[in-house]
């Protein structure tokens, strides 16, 4: 009988945040590494595009002319998916036809006026102009009686469904708590009433000793491609110090937080020599004036692209009637994070 090898033999690893487990299938990628430098189009953006309805000064769908912005500039979306107006409802439901109104309000936030700039490409004090409005807005939003979740997001290329390459994200707050933050708090919770300590600390305290799967720190802050990983080159930003929102950073850590987002964001760019895609979010305390002892501040990045600049993977056939899988090792997929060169790739001199 062989001696199990985690980047070798199929098995299943479970999710603390989620309850969930995933399956891991290295044996299926004999040469992990298998990137490829491919022609792409070239990105041409002007630093200003006329039509574009983000960038300063341009009106929008709604007949709205934007400010002449000169950092960030934070809008209520004009197609947003929740509404503010709060609805007379006389709940009829049985067991099995469950419905709730649900109230919120829905934000853009263009992270810079310049219409050709990614994350990875801006100044680190730009950076730390944003996490300054994720704050501002988390604060103002969550003040709404009605609002017990604050959303904070981004999605970054088409590939990933954003309709406008203008450097921006989203904030979504609502009444109540989406179901991955309420499984998310659910475990939380119940790994710190056992324990009286964060889930996330004890986790972060355990992989600082391995490093296997570390990409980067800094004093406050870690990048990690977490053990249960389910995108091919997922990874998790989580504070060194345990608090649970935004609002708690020390103006040390805000620019901390905004050092290490640029960093694996330009990582991110480096490892395909593209502008990669990915979906990226911000987890932390509900805004429901109750005490959350158990949440631990971290944010998600959740990239597709698998083996190149245009292959990707799917959540198809298995993921969607089983449970998630993937391929490559989390050891792996870190290891070749990690070696790559904090600077941009376009910046690089011949």
């Amino acid at each position: 009988m062989q001696q199990f090898n985690n980047n070798e033999h199929p098995h299943r690893r479970y999710n603390p945040l989620l309850d969930e487990w995933i399956l891991v299938s290295p044996h299926r990628n004999k040469r992990p590494w298998q990137g490829q430098k491919e022609t792409l189009p070239e990105d041409n953006r002007p630093e200003h595009d006329a039509s574009c309805y983000l960038c300063p000064g341009n009106v929008r769908a709604n007949g709205v002319k934007n400010p002449e912005y000169t950092d960030c500039y934070v809008f209520e979306n004009d197609f947003s998916a929740l509404l503010k107006e709060e609805v007379n409802y006389e709940n009829k439901n049985n067991s099995l036809f469950k419905l709730k109104p649900e109230r919120g309000i829905n934000k853009v936030v263009c992270f810079s006026p310049k219409h050709n700039l990614t994350l990875p490409e801006m100044e680190v004090s730009d950076v730390e102009k944003i996490v300054q409005t994720w704050r501002e807005q988390y604060i103002e939003l969550g003040n709404h009686e009605y609002i017990n979740y604050v959303q904070i997001f981004e999605n970054k290329g088409s590939v990933m469904g954003c309709s406008n390459p203008h450097p921006h994200g989203q904030i979504w707050a609502q009444s109540s708590l989406p179901t991955q933050v309420e499984k998310t708090q659910k475990n939380l919770q119940v790994y710190y009433e056992k324990n009286n300590s964060s889930l996330l600390k004890d986790y972060l305290e355990t992989e600082l000793k391995k490093e296997d799967r570390i990409v980067l720190q800094n004093n406050h802050y870690v990048v990690i491609v977490p053990f249960w990983a389910t995108w091919p080159y997922e990874t998790m930003i989580i504070s060194k110090r345990h608090f649970g929102n935004i609002t708690e950073m020390t103006s040390e850590e805000t620019q901390s937080f905004a050092e290490i987002i640029k960093l694996i964001t330009v990582k991110y760019d480096n490892l395909f020599e593209t502008s990669f895609p990915y979906s990226a979010g911000i987890h932390q305390t509900p805004t429901d004036g109750i005490s959350h002892p158990e949440w631990h501040f971290h944010m998600h990045f959740y990239p597709p692209l698998l083996r190149s600049a245009t292959v990707k993977k799917f959540m198809v056939g298995y993921e969607m009637l089983g449970e998630a899988q993937r391929d490559i090792s989390p050891e792996q997929s870190a290891k070749f994070l990690r070696d790559l060169p904090n600077q941009h790739y376009k910046t690089k001199t011949n």
